[in-house]
Order: C-alpha cells, then sequence, then structure tokens
C-alpha cells in the first residue's frame, strides 16, 4: 500500500525508507541525466561516472578503475575507449612502472565534469529551495549517512566529483 510523504517522514521502517530512497532516486538520475545530455549528449551516465571518479582519485589502472565502477574489466576497457576517442580521458604509461597503463582525465574531461557538476548543482539546489525548511533540517545527515553506507565516498569540494 502506497505511503503518504508524512507517513514516510514519521517511518524508520527498512521499507519506508527503501521506497523514499527510491523516488528521490528516480529525481537525482532524471536530474543528472539532463545536466549529461547539455553538456555532451554523447555520453552516458555510466562513462559519466567513469568520469567523476578520475576526477576524484586522479590517474588509476584499469583494473581499478573497473573495480571502482562494479564493472567487470572488458565493460570498463569499452567505457574508456569510448572516452579516449571523445579526447576525455588517455591511456599513459604509469610512471612509477612502465609496464602498468594508468588512465587518466584530459582538461576535456575536467571541463566536463565541472559544466555537468555545475548544472546539476544548480538544478538540485533549485529543488531544494523548493523544500520547505523544517522538511531540510537532517537532510545532510541522512544523506551523508546514506552515501556513507554505500561507500560513496565524501566529496570536499562543490566541483570535485558527482556533488
Amino acid at each position: 500500500m502506497p505511503r503518504t510523504p508524512g507517513e514516510l517522514a514519521e517511518s524508520t521502517d527498512v521499507d519506508a525508507v527503501t521506497d523514499a530512497v527510491l523516488t528521490a532516486s528516480r529525481l537525482l538520475v532524471a536530474v543528472s541525466a539532463r545536466s549529461i545530455a547539455a553538456v555532451d549528449e554523447t555520453i552516458t551516465l555510466a562513462q559519466f561516472r567513469l568520469l567523476v571518479i578520475l576526477n576524484s582519485v586522479g590517474a588509476v589502472k584499469h583494473a581499478a578503475l573497473a573495480d571502482q565502477l562494479g564493472v567487470n574489466p572488458s565493460t570498463a576497457s569499452r567505457m574508456v575507449d569510448r572516452l579516449v576517442a571523445a579526447g576525455m580521458v588517455v591511456r599513459e604509461t604509469n610512471p612509477a612502472s612502465r609496464r602498468e597503463i594508468v588512465i587518466e582525465l584530459t582538461a576535456e574531461g575536467r571541463r566536463v565534469v565541472r559544466q555537468v557538476t555545475a548544472r546539476r548543482r544548480k538544478e538540485i539546489a533549485k529543488i531544494v529551495a523548493r523544500m520547505p525548511e523544517p522538511t531540510r533540517v537532517g537532510l545532510v545527515d541522512a544523506l551523508s549517512a546514506f552515501a556513507e553506507a554505500g561507500g560513496e565516498p565524501a566529496v570536499a569540494t562543490p566541483d570535485a566529483a558527482w556533488s
């Protein structure tokens, strides 16, 4: 049985919280998709996630990137191939071990991450501003705890990652 927003807000039931997060995630995915399409309509959400990881952690080995994306190495390799062709990432020899290849953002990749993140931030800020102030109380703590429980690293600056 569907619950009203008030019932969801008062509930700590795992199912009720899960339903609320699923609803919010649909909105956030839509905001992300619109923001990406406005900057470069050829980039997928998964490819953007790859760019964000590189923007956050810097150059990374292929296997580590696949692990952080939660995909198999061949999927990561195809994603990297497309982003190399688009000029957003490069494969370079690891300066620490010349036998290894690392993937790194280009200036274009950093520009895309900055622009998409700025658009997302602006749209999310408009949504948050429409929320009643009492409803916003505790939202930062709740979302931070949710991200931490999911293993998402904290973002120090607004343009550093998905923000």
